[in-house]
């Protein structure tokens, strides 16, 4: 198997969120995994599919100069105003897609925190869960089970969410920088990342170009994460 390691791209909130969701869709491919980076071009915050629009409003900043949209993916509120964000893209059939939800999570925070520990950050996976705790609704106000943390003030550094249907697995996470306690290559995170990653798939990491989408499809799931209609409906 390959591993594809796709262009670096900013771009709004919902544009991101269509690009992701189309990637799932239309470019898996049996015999190979995708990765990319993206970034964002004003600041942003994402919610999750499940969450209630009338809980996600109360947690975001008043002066409302950001993008806003509700991701295909589960999880919390996460504020992209200072993080590394990625997506990874598993096909049907792979080991890591079949496994149990708790489980891919697991390998790949597991991965995400090799890669840190490289750098010097203490950051490990949380290995218990508090049973007596509900889902926390904003991704970095609280680690839950198999998040990467910082070993010594069990900040957490990492979370994320997934995404499974016909076409596989979709990955959606997040670093948030300031609870890394160091000063982070952020290239080579990127880099010993993929490849604690394509270790675990057992694939050799392949770069490519940017793939053929067609624009039109590209748009009209952009026009759909932007609409209220998308981000309102619970």
């Amino acid at each position: 198997m390959n591993f594809e390691i796709l262009p670096t791209r900013s771009a709004g909130a919902a544009e991101n969120m269509a690009t992701d969701f189309l990637l799932l869709q239309r470019y898996p491919r049996a015999e190979a995994a995708r990765f990319r980076h993206y970034g964002w071009h004003r600041p942003a915050f994402t919610f999750g599919y499940a969450q209630k629009i009338s809980f996600v409003r109360t947690q975001w900043p008043a002066d409302g100069h950001f993008d806003v949209c509700r991701r295909p993916t589960g999880g919390g509120v996460v504020d992209h105003r200072d993080d590394w964000t990625y997506s990874l893209v598993i096909p049907r059939g792979h080991r890591l897609e079949d496994l149990r939800a708790t489980q891919s999570y697991r390998e790949i925070h597991e991965a995400l925190a090799t890669a840190l520990r490289a750098q010097g950050v203490a950051a490990v996976t949380k290995q218990a869960k508090d049973e007596a705790e509900e889902p926390a609704g904003v991704c970095f106000q609280r680690a839950e089970i198999y998040d990467v943390v910082h070993e010594r003030s069990g900040e957490k550094i990492a979370g994320a969410a997934q995404k499974r249907n016909k076409n596989g697995l979709l990955f959606q996470g997040s670093i948030w920088r300031p609870t890394c306690g160091a000063a982070i290559d952020w290239e080579r995170f990127h880099t010993d990342f993929v490849a604690q990653i394509a270790a675990i798939l057992d694939a050799e990491v392949a770069p490519r170009p940017w793939p053929e989408i067609s624009e039109d499809e590209l748009s009209a799931l952009i026009e759909h994460y932007s609409s209220a209609e998308w981000n309102e409906f619970r």
